[in-house]
């Protein structure tokens, strides 16, 4: 009769081992996970405090300079592009596009073309957002066609 008593017996397996594998399968995805995310992706050269005197550069086209002016809330007062008025991003983006075209490539006006923001200490963040936006691509036809990818800033001036 012990016989048949163990026959019923409830076997539980480990789930122990099954659980590592788990955990180990999770963490090896988490890890080799590639995430391509176009937006966002600035090539961006931040000033290092105080303004140096920058070595020159071998470009075909002198850096284009947006500067950007705060009213006192914050809210963008003004924009010029290389000392010409510009009405909002909308025409800045036709400005740069007028500039260097829309062709890509290592040689294209684009990519050998720089872009300085020049903008005030009080200006809100969105605004510095969508300058870099206008400047650096487009969206067309469902594609986005890169124009700038070299964006600097000036450094901000002293006494502020």
């Amino acid at each position: 009769m012990a016989r048949r008593e163990s026959a019923f017996d409830k076997i539980s397996p480990d789930m122990t081992p099954m659980i590592d594998v788990v955990f180990q399968l999770l963490t090896f995805f988490m890890l080799t996970l590639k995430s391509v995310v176009p937006e966002g992706d600035f090539d961006i050269r931040m000033p290092l405090g105080a303004a140096a005197a920058a070595a020159p550069d071998d470009q075909l086209v002198p850096p284009i300079r947006v500067k950007m002016t705060a009213a006192a809330d914050g809210r963008l007062a003004g924009m010029t592009m290389n000392g010409s008025p510009v009405r909002d991003f909308v025409d800045l983006r036709n400005k740069v596009v007028s500039i260097v075209g829309t062709d890509t490539g290592p040689n294209s006006l684009a990519e050998n073309t720089e872009v300085e923001l020049d903008c005030d200490y009080g200006l809100s963040y969105e605004n510095v957002v969508q300058a870099i936006t206008a400047v650096s691509g487009m969206v067309r036809d469902g594609q986005i066609v890169e124009l700038i990818k070299k964006i600097k800033f000036t450094p901000v001036k002293s006494g502020k």
